[in-house]
């Protein structure tokens, strides 16, 4: 995939040159680009999305007469996005796929990886969690530890499968810290996402609205543990 590990940052970066400020994405905004990326969009259909979204906002701010209002949230662009996956879907049919892609992209050589793999092992075991969170945790830190290793004695073959593992890694810290929060915080990390969704549920699909959610859930709470993202795509802005 062209641009595989530049997504959120190029994403964030067109938002906010077509914004026209340095406006910093919300929670929400980077659990929207996590679902596109976990649902194999590209990253030309997000742009071109984007950039659809605000040329229409550009040409019906022309045509008013009074001051129109600034786009304050991405989400506000995925209507756009949808149509540009469904351009491209439309395009491409007919021709073949790519082959003979660089398995291992500039920057991300066996031991950088290594070595953020072994640092979100350390602060996976330094998290302070209740007990049966931390059973799991474990496990995660020591399967981190074990795939540094395997990188160090066997040459990478797909960074996309490792990130593949990775995600199922956090997947399965998430699912025990959903089970140890308590039902207040639960509750509470709910009725934030809803407020910050309702502006924008007449642009995006119902199945869109609960993954957004689900993303917004996982982030708040691993951030609120001091856990890291375990995915590559992650590891470009330490």
């Amino acid at each position: 995939m062209q641009n595989y590990f530049n997504y959120f940052t190029e994403i964030e970066e067109r938002f906010q040159q077509r914004r026209g400020s340095l406006l910093m994405l919300s929670t929400l905004d980077w659990a929207l680009i996590e679902t596109w990326r976990e649902a194999g969009i590209p990253l030309e259909a997000v742009l071109r999305g984007i950039d659809s979204a605000f040329d229409k906002h550009d040409a019906k701010a022309l045509r008013a007469t009074g001051r129109t209002r600034k786009v304050n949230g991405l989400a506000w662009c995925a209507q756009s996005v949808m149509e540009a996956v469904e351009q491209a879907m439309e395009a491409s049919i007919g021709t073949a796929p790519a082959a003979g892609a660089e398995v291992v992209e500039s920057g991300f050589e066996a031991e950088r990886v290594a070595r953020y793999l072994e640092n979100n092992a350390a602060a996976v075991e330094q998290a302070k969690l209740p007990p049966p969170a931390e059973v799991t945790a474990d496990e995660v830190a020591g399967r981190l530890r074990a795939l540094a290793i395997g990188l160090r004695t066997e040459p990478i073959r797909s960074l996309e499968e490792l990130d593949r593992t990775l995600s199922v890694l956090e997947e399965k810290l998430f699912a025990a810290l959903m089970t140890a929060a308590p039902e207040e915080e639960m509750v509470a990390l709910r009725e934030q996402a809803a407020r910050e969704l309702a502006p924008y549920r007449g642009k995006m699909q119902a199945v869109q609205i609960k993954q957004v959610q689900q993303q917004f859930l996982q982030k708040r709470m691993l951030e609120a543990r001091k856990l890291p993202r375990l995915s590559l795509f992650y590891m470009s802005h330490e």
